[in-house]
C-alpha cells in the first residue's frame, strides 16, 4: 500500500487504485449459510454510499461520535470505512446515550434507543435486505442507502491525527489505526496480497484488525466468518482450500 496513507479511507483508496476487481471482503455466516463476496470496487461503492448517507441525510460532522452496535459482518466493515471517510469516530459497542448517532443491528435495538440523535438500523439479512417493517424510531439502512451517490467527497478534509476509532477501551486516531494495522499485518505474517480467514468478533481491536484493517493495510483480503464455531474441522479445511486462504486468525 501507499506509505503516505494515514487513514483507513486512504488505505481503501490505495486498494481501489491498485486492483479494483480483486476480492476484499468475503463474508460467511455459519448460522445461516450466507456467503457474500465484495470486490474492492463493490466495497468502495458501499462505503461511498454510506458516507454520503452519513454526511448528508444524517448531518454527521468530523468529530461526531457514532455508536456502532453491529457484529462482525460485511456491512459493519462498510460502516467503519464510511466513518473514516467522513471523520466520524466509530465507537464500537459504545454507549448510545453518549453518542451523536447510533447504528445498530436487530439484536440491539432497545439499547440503541438511548441515543438522542439519528438512529439507523440494519436488518443484517442476506444481500443487504431490509426489515419487513422498519423499527419505530429508526431509519432502515437498506431503504436509505441505495439512492445515495456512488462517489463521496467530504465537506472538510479528514484529519489523520483526530480520533477515528474507539473499541474495548482503546481510542485511536486515523494515523495510529493505520500504523497499528500495519504492525498487526507483520505480526500475522501477512505478506503483500494475503487472504486472511478470521472468526474473531468485532468487539476488540484484535478482531477489527484481523477482520478488516490488517488485511487492508497489507494489500490483501479477508474471509470474515461469523459463527465460525458452528463449522467442524473438515468444513473449515474445505473453506480454507476453496477460498485460497494464506493466513488464519481464529
Amino acid at each position: 500500500m501507499n506509505s503516505s496513507d494515514r487513514t483507513p479511507a486512504d488505505l481503501l483508496r490505495s486498494a481501489l487504485a491498485a486492483d479494483p476487481a480483486r476480492p476484499l471482503v468475503t463474508f460467511y455466516d455459519d448460522a445461516t449459510g450466507e456467503r457474500v463476496e465484495l470486490s474492492v470496487a463493490t466495497f468502495a461503492n458501499w462505503v461511498a454510499k454510506t458516507a454520503n448517507l452519513l454526511q448528508g441525510d444524517l448531518a454527521a460532522e468530523p468529530g461526531d461520535r457514532l455508536a456502532l452496535l453491529l457484529p462482525a459482518h460485511w456491512q459493519s466493515a462498510v460502516w467503519l470505512l464510511a466513518c473514516s471517510s467522513v471523520g466520524v469516530v466509530a465507537d464500537v459497542q459504545g454507549d448510545p446515550a453518549a453518542a451523536d448517532l447510533v447504528v445498530t443491528g436487530p439484536d440491539s435495538l432497545e439499547r440503541a434507543r438511548a441515543c438522542r440523535g439519528e438512529r439507523v438500523a440494519l436488518a443484517l439479512r442476506p444481500l443487504g435486505g431490509r426489515f419487513p417493517q422498519a423499527p419505530e424510531g429508526f431509519a432502515d439502512y437498506a431503504v436509505e442507502v441505495p439512492s445515495q451517490g456512488d462517489r463521496f467527497a467530504p465537506f472538510a478534509p479528514v484529519d489523520p491525527d483526530a480520533p477515528a476509532l474507539a473499541v474495548g477501551g482503546v481510542e485511536l486516531t486515523g494515523a495510529q489505526l493505520v500504523a497499528r494495522a500495519r504492525e498487526d499485518a507483520g505480526a500475522l505474517g501477512l505478506v503483500p496480497g494475503p487472504r486472511l480467514l478470521t472468526g474473531r468478533t468485532y468487539d476488540t481491536w484484535e478482531g477489527l484488525s484481523a477482520g478488516l484493517f490488517a488485511p487492508l493495510a497489507a494489500g490483501g483480503s479477508v474471509v470474515l466468518c461469523r459463527h465460525l464455531g458452528q463449522l467442524d474441522a473438515e468444513g473449515l479445511a474445505k473453506r480454507t482450500e476453496s477460498e485460497r486462504v494464506t493466513n488464519t486468525a481464529v
